[in-house]
């Protein structure tokens, strides 16, 4: 095995063994924490928002002690990263090192806001070492590698430059506890070979949504009502991605705390991945609060105004109804037609329709359904749509002007005494209605307005578009609700709906997102930041998250439809109702309710969530170091919680937050840490949640409770119950290495020799 490693890391594992007793001297009160994600600097998905938005927060507990890794690019890297000397002596040491080898990495300062240091390696410059540690990946840990996979490759080579970095850095640091936080199974394949190499740092892995939960979702398979009864290898090699399920699993049982997102997909992880996490960190985002109330109104009303604009051109020849008494709901996300839940809010909809066209409502509704597409142009219908609106107004402009001149010079003239009165036709000229009437007639058309504003590249086979034809939502003028499907995302640059995705939604009355898969939920939550009503469901992690953390969610803007424990049928009932409901709602019911749903902003605030990432750290280190604890807290043994901050004394007692009844993470039996199999009796999900049953969920916020210390292996260890051990003995970490090997279907023989 050591022929397949660098040298450096070989010494580092000598170093990390030969030298254990220093490992009790290892600082936790100001450990350095490493975050790893292949999203760092590098946009390609939701986890980039999450590193990004959380940085603010983290530099404020770690400050430089704080760095993340992830892979070069060089296409974004140098308008990302500013380019700086490292000033940490383990650190430069390090590099020096790597670079000696070979390695090509980038060290400096992310450009966002915190501005982390951040150091990005250059996978591509150790690609010769391919195969070979593609053999020791197998020989290691049993995980295969197929040739052709260039993703599954740079996650390797990453992994590996990952673990050798982290095992030369703690040779260097010798008495300092080292935290490495991995996101996703791309940057997780670090966590077994830090743990197979004995490399005295203590991880922690996040899964944001699981490789295997994506793809069954995907299928079409009736997902929820089946997680126990998969077979996950056998699902994983059907679907060619078991080598990648292999490097996610590994991560997950590897790691010192395993957590996900949200409680749903922790149920999730809990049977395809076989491990029970330890605790949920949700999602966050960076709320900026306004000074008084009002603002965040007038920011809606401004965004409103906008799409008005834009409604007015695309209904051109078909506007006869009132913006004033128009509701604007919209969808957005990924073009995941099932996984998004767009068929069911297409089918609700039409139901909506119906409704509506039966209790002869005046009120309008228009969808939009914002999910980029393949796509050819924008439709002529479309585009002239805005042309002939921009005509009209400049053209009213233009004799609104002249009207004022005339309505001026009238009103200055000397007309003798008593006459004061304007007639029209001294103010408005012949040229003048000719141009007016010329402007209108153009808006006439013989033509529905378009249900797409683009041409799309696959029409015919297009599932949004088949479902709205097939349930005839077509935009005629008997319609109350109106449909626009934009499979584009929004910028201000668009010619057609000039808004940024922010503006966009500030300007929308409801959110609607009834996902099927959806680990976390970032739309909803943006809604919510933004004092946007919105439906979600609780197959969601938003909307569980929403569930536990405050009574009645539906008084506060927020609507959970349920799909866990109904019918399809029934489900598109429910938000049906819960759409017609709103509908029913007079303005000066939504400004309020927008009032309370702009006040749960704080439970999605970092400055709140970023204490729970903190707690998994923490409870890492006192997994890693329980003797390092001892007599560092008077609470010796206790939980030791953390809650949201108080609200402001001048907001009502609503939302009411329910943090209470909470399980305790160091009690979650794991296939880590007992070497057991797992017993799922004893969680029940979300969705059924009762007075008995409240404490049997997953942990959130994370309690801080360490196991018994006479069960408890000595500082350094990074495995609890292990027994009243002095010191780790060779033979222990052979044991050990047995028993993972015989989690990874390697035999226990062949992992010893």
């Amino acid at each position: 095995m050591a022929s397949s490693i660098p040298a450096n890391v070989v010494d580092s594992k000598s170093h990390t063994i030969a030298m254990h007793d220093d490992t009790l001297k290892r600082d936790v009160q100001n450990p350095i924490l490493f975050e790893c994600a292949w999203e760092v600097a590098n946009k390609v998905g939701g986890i980039y928002t999450v590193i990004k938005t959380k940085v603010p927060v983290t530099m404020q507990t770690y400050g430089d002690r704080y760095t993340l890794i992830g892979p070069l690019i060089y296409k974004t890297a140098p308008m990302e990263v500013e380019t700086q000397e490292p000033t940490d002596p383990a650190l430069v040491a390090t590099l020096q090192s790597m670079r000696a080898q070979g390695v090509k990495c980038l060290y400096g300062r992310w450009l966002i806001e915190g501005a982390p240091r951040v150091l990005l390696f250059d996978t591509g410059s150790q690609y010769h070492r391919l195969d070979e540690w593609k053999a020791d990946l197998w020989n290691l840990a049993g995980i295969p590698s197929p040739p052709n996979d260039h993703e599954t490759n740079e996650t390797i080579v990453f992994g590996y430059l990952v673990a050798w970095f982290l095992g030369e850095y703690v040779a260097h640091k010798a008495h300092t506890a080292v935290v490495a936080h991995f996101h996703e199974w791309q940057a997780g394949l670090a966590i077994p070979l830090a743990r197979k190499r004995h490399i005295d740092v203590t991880t922690v892995f996040t899964t944001h949504a699981t490789l295997l939960g994506r793809y069954l979702c995907a299928g079409s398979v009736d997902f929820y009502n089946n997680l126990s009864y998969f077979d996950v290898d056998h699902e994983a090699g059907k679907r060619g991605i078991y080598h990648r399920y292999c490097i996610e699993r590994a991560a997950a049982h590897c790691a010192d705390v395993f957590t996900t997102v949200s409680g749903i997909t922790a149920w999730e992880s809990e049977h395809l991945l076989k491990r029970k996490p330890d605790g949920v960190l949700p999602n966050g985002l960076n709320v900026v609060k306004f000074q008084a109330m009002h603002e965040f109104q007038n920011l809606h009303a401004t965004s409103k105004e906008k799409i008005n604009e834009f409604i007015r051109g695309h209904f051109y020849g078909h506007y006869d109804f009132d913006l004033e008494n128009t509701i604007y709901m919209f969808t957005a996300g990924r073009y995941e037609y099932r996984n998004k839940g767009v068929d069911m809010f297409i089918e609700s909809l039409a139901r909506l329709n119906h409704r509506l066209q039966q209790s002869q409502s005046k009120t309008t509704v228009v969808a939009f359904i914002i999910m980029p597409a393949a796509t050819n142009s924008y439709t002529v219908e479309a585009l002239k749509g805005q042309a002939v609106m921009k005509q009209l107004r400049d053209t009213v402009t233009e004799v609104q002007a002249r009207v004022g001149a005339r309505l001026f010079e009238h009103a200055a003239r000397f007309h003798g005494e008593g006459r004061t009165e304007v007639a029209p036709e001294d103010l408005l000229s012949a040229e003048d209605q000719v141009l007016l009437k010329r402007r209108i007639f153009a808006l006439k058309r013989h033509t529905l307005p378009p249900i797409v504003t683009h041409n799309m590249a696959d029409d015919s086979n297009d599932p949004i578009l088949n479902q709205l034809r097939r349930v005839r939502l077509f935009n005629t003028p008997g319609d109350r609700v109106k449909v626009i499907f934009h499979p584009e995302f929004l910028n201000s640059n668009n010619p057609i709906l000039g808004l940024d995705y922010e503006e966009f939604v500030r300007g929308c009355h409801l959110g609607v997102f009834p996902s099927y898969y959806e680990p976390w939920g970032y739309t909803p939550a943006e809604c919510t930041v933004m004092g946007i009503p919105s439906v979600t469901t609780n197959l969601s992690g938003f909307g569980c998250f929403m569930e536990d953390s405050i009574h009645n969610p539906s008084d506060e803007g927020i609507y959970i439809i349920d799909r866990r424990t109904t019918s399809i049928d029934e489900s598109v009932t429910a938000l049906t109702n819960s759409m017609f409901d709103f509908v029913k709602k007079t303005r000066r019911q939504r400004i309020n309710q927008r009032n309370r749903v702009e006040r749960l902003s704080p439970l999605l605030d970092w400055k709140n969530i970023g204490l729970e990432y903190e707690k998994a750290r923490m409870l890492a280190l006192r997994r890693a170091y329980p003797d390092a604890f001892i007599g560092l807290d008077e609470d010796n043994g206790e939980d030791v919680e953390w809650g949201f901050g108080e609200f402001p004394v001048s907001v009502q007692a609503s939302p009411k937050l329910r943090i209470s009844g909470l399980a305790t993470p160091g009690d979650l039996g794991t296939l880590t840490e007992e070497m057991q199999r797992l017993e799922t009796s004893d969680y029940k999900g979300h969705w059924s949640r009762t007075g008995e049953d409240e404490e049997d969920g997953y942990p959130f916020p994370l309690v801080m409770k360490v196991r018994s210390r006479a069960s408890s292996v000595m500082s350094g260890a990074s495995t609890p119950g292990g027994g009243a051990f002095k010191s780790l003995s060779e033979y222990d970490l052979q044991k050990a290495d047995a028993a993972l090997s015989q989690v990874n279907g390697v035999s226990t023989a062949s992992a010893i020799a």
